[in-house]
């Protein structure tokens, strides 16, 4: 398995606080995560990239990117679904080519205008030609614009840095199952429930050996009763079938780690129930 990432835990001490791309959730956008805990999943050296997601002058939820294999390693948000047109037009993150760039996600077009080079954009994240002429795999997002509500917030979705590549079979059929109907169904009776999507990178590459495929896809949920109620549900699957394995938060935990190569992998607050 593909290892090369960064500690999540530390963080990139490069970037700047109170923009898109950040030092820490905690200070910028604590509010997508359970308790305002983000994942502790402890992975090694490479160039993981914290993103607020911002667009509209709001944060919309946040991504950890794994920039040398041009994925994200996970995006976390609120499962709020509405019945909003789904969007169609495509964004990239400006500050991950360079820091003095604005904070909000933005169009490769318009981007382009900001006197920066195709190249450029390129080096910094995965572009939309990545996406071309794929053969049994296409834009799989982790954070779907069917689990929030308004158009603003469906858009935000429609990053790049918010999609793998997915087969096409497990995307139209068994993973949209557990989007659109086992995530309505266990959040019955929620007051808020709070999703973490993530990606295994695989050993295979797509677009030229530039945008890895991950090898599984997980999904985990965190739902808040009230204090004294709290339940948990997860799954995961491999990206070459369409297969979900349906799993509780503790057995996800302890299958990543394994797939990680870790010694423990934490994906929510110790509230929220693992079994």
């Amino acid at each position: 398995m593909l290892l090369g990432l960064l500690l999540i835990c530390v963080g990139w001490h490069t970037m700047p606080g109170g923009a898109e791309v950040v030092t820490s959730f905690e200070e910028t956008c604590p509010r997508f995560f359970f308790r305002e805990t983000p994942p502790r999943i402890g992975l090694t050296p490479a160039h993981l990239v914290r993103i607020c997601q911002r667009y509209r002058n709001q944060y919309r939820y946040a991504t950890m990117y794994d920039r040398p294999n041009y994925i994200p390693l996970y995006s976390a948000y609120i499962y709020n679904p509405g019945k909003a047109k789904r969007p169609q037009n495509w964004m990239v993150e400006p500050q991950l080519v360079h820091l003095s760039l604005q904070p909000e996600m933005t169009s490769e077009k318009d981007l382009l205008k900001k006197h920066i080079t195709r190249a450029e954009l390129r080096e910094s994240q995965a572009v939309l030609q990545d996406y071309k002429n794929l053969i049994d795999y296409n834009r799989g997002h982790l954070n779907p614009n069917s689990h929030q509500s308004d158009p603003d917030a469906k858009k935000s979705t429609f990053t790049l840095t918010n999609i793998v590549p997915q087969y096409a079979k497990l995307n139209s059929i068994s993973w949209k199952k557990y989007e659109q109907q086992t995530m309505q169904s266990s959040s019955q009776g929620c007051k808020e429930t709070f999703a973490v999507v993530g990606a295994v990178p695989g050993n295979n590459y797509v677009a030229g050996g530039r945008v890895n495929k991950p090898s599984h896809l997980w999904s985990a949920a965190c739902c808040y009763i009230d204090n004294n109620h709290i339940r948990s549900w997860a799954i995961i699957a491999r990206n070459d079938e369409d297969v979900v394995e349906h799993l509780t938060l503790g057995q996800l935990e302890e299958k990543l780690a394994e797939l990680y190569q870790q010694n423990g992998i934490s994906l929510f607050h110790s509230d929220c129930p693992r079994h």
